[in-house]
């Protein structure tokens, strides 16, 4: 379960952005580049931190994670939370900055300090991992839970993910699906498949298999590689849903093209069992898949 929690904090950028901590600010909105930069350098902070966004997006400028970086840190500079959390998410990943895992939590806890959610839960991964502060678990259960009960939807799954491994906390695996469940209802693909796992498994929860197939769906949908594989199964074996061989392949195929491994596996397996009629049909509706837009972290 540790993995599934660090994989899905990578998936944190520099450009993400959050609800501003500053009773006032400008309205940057409908701000040209140039009228933006002209505010950042006067010294707005809100302005610092959306030309900052600008360059870590490439938006009305050549993507210059430097650049980004420097005005994310003079928006820092003058106490803006969401520019502290995104200056230590560049310093996490080493985008734009050298990597240094103390500085990166060192702005987490600026910004965490300051109530925003997503450095609550930033900083746990660091208290969690170990990164740039003594490993911590009950730290890191702190951090996430602070960001759960803002209804922050990482903090939700990994705060879940915590209480199914016991790890800083008391292993509780009803908690773990109440928390799981909050992150899924968010769209929060992880937290979808997991929950699909506790609903296949009967754990914390009683055993359905159909709901799983409704969970695993959701994050296959959002193409998702683990949610997709289990879709699959659900499909090859008739577990929860009726029995589609054509569908099982489809999303072994949509999987497999992610890297994963397990999903190859089922579909060489399925390759050998299924009519080549079958298989181009499940080829086709491969092809045809457009995956539904996911949550943000």
């Amino acid at each position: 379960m540790k993995s599934s929690r660090l994989a899905w904090l990578l998936l944190l950028l520099c450009g993400l952005g959050v609800a501003p901590t500053f009773a006032e600010k400008t309205d940057t909105s409908s701000m040209t580049f140039a009228e933006i930069k002209a505010k950042a350098e006067s010294g707005d902070a809100e302005s610092q931190f959306q030309l900052g966004r600008r360059y870590d997006k490439g938006e009305g400028v050549p993507r210059d994670l430097v650049e980004a970086a420097k005005w994310y840190r003079k928006a820092a500079e003058q106490g803006l939370a969401k520019a502290q959390d995104n200056l230590g998410v560049c310093y996490n990943l080493g985008e734009g900055v050298a990597q240094d895992h103390a500085e990166a939590a060192k702005w987490f806890r600026k910004a965490a300090d300051q109530n925003l959610a997503r450095a609550q839960s930033n900083l746990g991964h660091s208290y969690d991992r170990g990164t740039g502060v003594p490993r911590d678990a009950v730290d890191a259960v702190k951090w996430y839970r602070k960001a759960a009960k803002q209804n922050y939807a990482l903090g939700q799954f990994n705060l879940g993910l915590c209480y199914a491994t016991g790890e800083g906390v008391k292993q509780d695996h009803v908690e773990a699906v109440k928390w799981f469940r909050k992150a899924a209802e968010q769209n929060l693909a992880g937290a979808q498949d997991t929950l699909g796992d506790c609903s296949a498994m009967g754990v914390g929860m009683a055993k359905d298999e159909a709901q799983a197939a409704t969970w695993y769906r959701k994050a296959a949908e959002q193409n998702y590689a683990k949610g997709q594989y289990h879709l699959g199964l659900c499909y090859d074996r008739g577990q929860g849903v009726a029995k589609d061989p054509a569908e099982a392949y489809k999303w072994s195929l949509l999987a497999t093209r992610q890297g994963h491994e397990k999903a190859r596996v089922l579909g060489d397996a399925l390759q050998k069992e299924l009519t080549p009629a079958q298989i181009a049909e499940g080829d086709k509706r491969a092809r045809e898949f457009q995956s539904r837009p996911s949550a943000s972290p």
